[in-house]
């Protein structure tokens, strides 16, 4: 048996060492598999990557026959052979009670005084280090054996003290749950709230108008080059090393997320590199018009440039450019329509400029914008909110379970 450890975090009432014990230890020895002779195609189950729990397989249109699926079983154990390495696991809830499972998706029941929510914490948290390999005679076929997982070794606690640990990780995931379903109601309020304050397709005013403007008549029908000009990134010669490294935001799709603003990017400019691209002012439109994110959308808030794949929209005179952001972030999906289907879809910068759009006048413009742009800062502020929740709980499992690397004594938690 190997050395003992004990956490940095501890709860007052617990004391003494972890033992090492294998993954095996948490199951019964014995399974009762259900071996179907059919199935019905809409009650398979799959297990999402990165932890992400079991759910009900909606991808079901090529399934045949039924001799390699197995029934399984509300609160069984269950880990894709070829994705466990990629955190393809989870515990069966009761709403998929009875659905099935391939043979490549094995499952273990837990044996008795053991926490499946203990063992769930702790692989989320090991499943990249596990120190194991898929075996097989090809890469894309190469599967984790279920003998060699359940070999694994790891350090735990008392049942009592497992289930404590896992009564205080599932409290806070209910929490960021439930701040994540805040999150999404506020993105769905902020979608449907737009779609009436932009005219649909047909129609020359909004179904939903500040009672200022109700008398204002209709929208004036432009285009986005009457109202904005338009500037392609371009990107600098990446063997200049001079060009790269310094203060200047240089936006590619992939630093344009669901967030309105891009706050940082991945890759920046020097003086000399933001001098030989070409200029995008702040407060500017960033469209993605090349690529598989096509419609993407997103704001800059400093002086930036970009790369060939992004059409910047800079204001006119007669437009804000908060409201052209909404705007054309509410036709993102009818642009990206237009790039058809093809090897790289594109959506060329004169047909990107051509495109129809509808503008009241100014004042009702900035009016709109303010009203989007108050959901947005709430939307911001949950969203900000939630990944602190989540960075908490990354720092409160690290405390909670034992690190091979720390071997001193731990002070115990305060109570909670």
């Amino acid at each position: 048996m190997g050395e003992a450890l004990v956490p940095k975090l501890r709860f007052p009432e617990f004391s003494g060492e972890w033992r090492t014990v294998t993954v095996a230890d948490f199951f019964a020895s014995a399974e009762n598999h259900e071996k179907a002779t059919s199935f019905e195609s809409d009650k398979i189950l799959t297990v999402k990557l990165h932890g992400n729990g079991v759910v009900r397989n909606e991808r079901t249109g090529t399934l045949t026959g039924g001799t390699n699926y197995v029934k399984r079983r509300a609160g069984q154990f269950i880990f894709s052979k070829i994705d466990l390495l990629n955190g393809a696991f989870g515990i069966v809830p009761e709403e998929l009670d009875g659905f099935y499972s391939s043979t490549d998706v094995p499952a273990f029941s837990f044996g008795p005084d053991r926490s499946p929510e203990f063992f769930l914490s702790w692989l989320r948290e090991n499943y990249k280090r596990l120190g194991i390999e898929r075996t097989g005679t090809s890469a894309t076929l190469k599967r984790v054996a279920p003998d060699t997982f359940r070999a694994v070794s790891l350090l735990a606690p008392s049942p009592a003290e497992q289930r404590k640990i896992a009564e205080c990780l599932t409290s806070l995931d209910e929490l960021i749950a439930a701040e994540g379903r805040k999150l999404e109601a506020l993105r769905a309020f902020k979608k449907g709230l737009m779609q009436n304050l932009f005219p649909r397709e047909g129609e020359t005013t909004p179904r939903l108008r500040f009672p200022e403007f109700r008398t204002s008549g209709e929208w004036e029908e432009t285009s986005i080059a009457r109202t904005a000009d338009v500037i392609t990134g371009s990107t600098p010669s990446t063997a200049r090393r001079e060009y790269y490294g310094g203060a200047y935001q240089f936006v590619s799709p992939a630093d344009i997320t669901e967030e309105r603003y891009v706050e940082q990017t991945k890759t920046t400019l020097s003086e000399e590199g933001f001098a030989v691209t070409r200029f995008v002012p702040a407060g500017s439109v960033l469209f993605v018009c090349i690529g598989s994110t096509i419609g993407k959308v997103a704001q800059n808030k400093e002086h930036c440039a970009t790369n060939q794949q992004i059409n910047a929209v800079v204001p006119g005179p007669d437009s804000f450019g908060d409201f052209l952001y909404y705007g054309l972030a509410q036709l993102s999906g009818a642009v990206a329509a237009l790039a058809g289907r093809q090897a790289v879809p594109i959506v060329s910068k004169s047909l990107f400029s051509s495109i129809k759009i509808r503008c009241p006048g100014l004042p009702e413009q900035r009016r709109i914008a303010s009203c989007l742009g108050s959901l947005d800062t709430l939307i911001t502020e949950q969203s900000k909110k939630l990944a602190t929740l989540k960075t908490h709980k990354q720092g409160l499992m690290q405390g909670l379970f034992p690190s091979p690397e720390s071997k001193d004594a731990c002070p115990e938690m305060e109570p909670l």
